[in-house]
């Protein structure tokens, strides 16, 4: 039966239609947050153990099936959300389209999850995160100068500029339907994301402060006094000093007497030249360590497996494991109603009879669902 929730979404029900990036990981968030999740899985889905399926159970249902999107129907009575990474027109095909789906539930908010939008030139074409950054303009500042874009793995337009924002465009929808009663339809674009993400980036262009080039400008690597650099053993500090109280100190810490002023550019080469040396004299523990109790905004760059048992991260709980696998722990934290990773992954169809009987379906119709072969317990 349903297990009791109480984080924040707790009575909350989403159907998930399953999908990659950034759809699982929505449906993580609002699942860790305490939403029931029902995740529909096709009956031939591969199992394996993903942390981004955490949180909820599965169904399998077979949505070619001429049966099956009626499946998805029933479920949407009972539902608050249904979530959808789907191209453009393909849910409209397979009978659970947005108009069809809001006919059966009115307060239904449908989010939609793709990487160029429900309209627009590019709306029906391929795309992973790679190709949304280059277009939203955010892939061509990222690298040194002279040298290739560097992709920044995909967390930026898959999670940052997709999964986020189509979690804050759910929510919003949930909230307004308090006041209206009505559900609507959540357009959730990767590259709108990633464009909202560029907001500071683009203020400072318009300011004057910003070049279309990659690792020039202040936060791109440009500046001396935010970038990293590699230490006598190989590894890497990351020094961040934009304010200058800070920077005084990296400054007193590494020796750097006579250092050149701070924002005059031209002396940037050597500035950094300066800071190479000194930091290349140490091992970068020997520099966290000296650094760790001031005030300086200079951090070890450390490995994932490192990241997991940083005094930091320890302490908050940050990372945890779950089933023997090291994993995020739910965010954000709330003072009375915390998240929680509620169970383990799920493989498709594994919990198919206990959540369509939670769902509201008789035993009768589960039995006739699975000798039809529209759904699957696996």
């Amino acid at each position: 039966m349903t297990q009791s929730r109480t984080g924040p979404l707790s009575g909350v029900r989403v159907v998930e239609l399953a999908g990659l990036g950034p759809v699982p990981h929505a449906c993580m968030v609002l699942a860790d947050l305490g939403a029931d999740v029902l995740r529909v899985d096709r009956p031939d889905g591969r199992a394996g153990y993903d942390v981004l399926s955490r949180s909820r159970r599965s169904v399998a249902v077979a949505l070619k099936h001429p049966a099956g999107a009626e499946t998805v129907l029933r479920l949407v009575e009972g539902a608050d959300v249904l979530v959808e990474g789907l191209r453009p027109g393909v849910t409209e095909r397979l009978g659970v389209g947005p108009d069809v789906c809001l006919a059966r539930n009115p307060r239904l908010v449908y989010g939609r999850m793709t990487g160029w939008g429900q309209e627009g030139p590019l709306a029906t074409r391929v795309g992973h995160d790679l190709n949304y950054l280059a277009v939203s303009g955010a892939l061509g500042t990222i690298g040194e100068p002279g040298r290739k874009p560097v992709p920044p793995l995909n967390l930026v337009a898959d999670f940052g500029g997709g999964s986020m924002l189509l979690v804050s465009g759910v929510l919003a929808a949930l909230v307004e339907r308090a006041t209206s009663g009505s559900g609507q339809v959540v357009d959730a674009a990767m590259v709108d994301g990633v464009s909202m993400l560029l907001a500071m980036t683009w203020s400072f262009r318009g300011s004057g402060g910003w070049q279309d080039q990659r690792g020039v400008n202040l936060l791109d690597g440009g500046a001396p006094f935010y970038d990293t650099y590699e230490c006598a053993d190989g590894r890497w500090l990351a020094i961040g000093a934009i304010e200058p109280q800070f920077w005084a100190v990296v400054v007193d810490v590494l020796g750097l007497a006579d250092a050149p002023e701070q924002f005059d550019q031209s002396q940037w080469p050597e500035l950094r030249r300066r800071v190479a040396d000194a930091v290349a004299t140490r091992s970068r523990d020997e520099c966290a360590a000296v650094f760790e109790p001031l005030d300086a905004c200079v951090s070890p760059v450390l490995a994932l497996g490192e990241a997991a048992t940083h005094p930091h991260m320890s302490a908050r709980g940050a990372v945890v494991e779950r089933d023997g696998v090291l994993q995020p722990a739910p965010a954000p934290r709330f003072s009375r109603t915390p998240g929680a990773v509620s169970r383990p992954p799920s493989a498709p169809g594994a919990d198919t009879r206990e959540s369509l009987l939670d769902w509201g379906f008789s035993a009768a119709e589960v039995a006739q669902l699975e000798r039809d072969a529209v759904v699957r317990q696996a």
